[in-house]
């Protein structure tokens, strides 16, 4: 995305990596790792690839997980509807 941070590259990959690791969005597994959550502290496990933050989406396929999305450069809102209309268009 134009003017997007550089760090956003690597955000996004592991959004994308967290969503199929664990075959959940990235919003939701936030959602899981807040303090006093059952997942508190995923956020650094995997060598720090675990992203909580809005934008990354398993893919599906016939019920089956076949991949994973991930989207970062905008707020949170912004990703997640990206990756939402990544996720329709398969």
């Amino acid at each position: 995305m134009d003017d997007a941070l550089i760090g956003s590259v690597d955000i996004s990959i592991n959004k994308a990596f967290t969503a199929r690791a664990f075959d959940i969005s990235t919003a939701d597994l936030a959602e899981n790792a807040a303090p006093g959550q059952q997942f508190y502290g995923i956020s650094g496990s995997n060598q720090g690839r675990v992203m909580i933050f809005a934008g990354g989406l398993p893919l599906h396929r016939n019920g089956q997980v076949v991949g994973a999305v991930g989207v970062s450069g905008g707020s949170g809102d912004q990703d997640q509807s990206v990756a939402q209309a990544a996720a329709a268009c398969l």
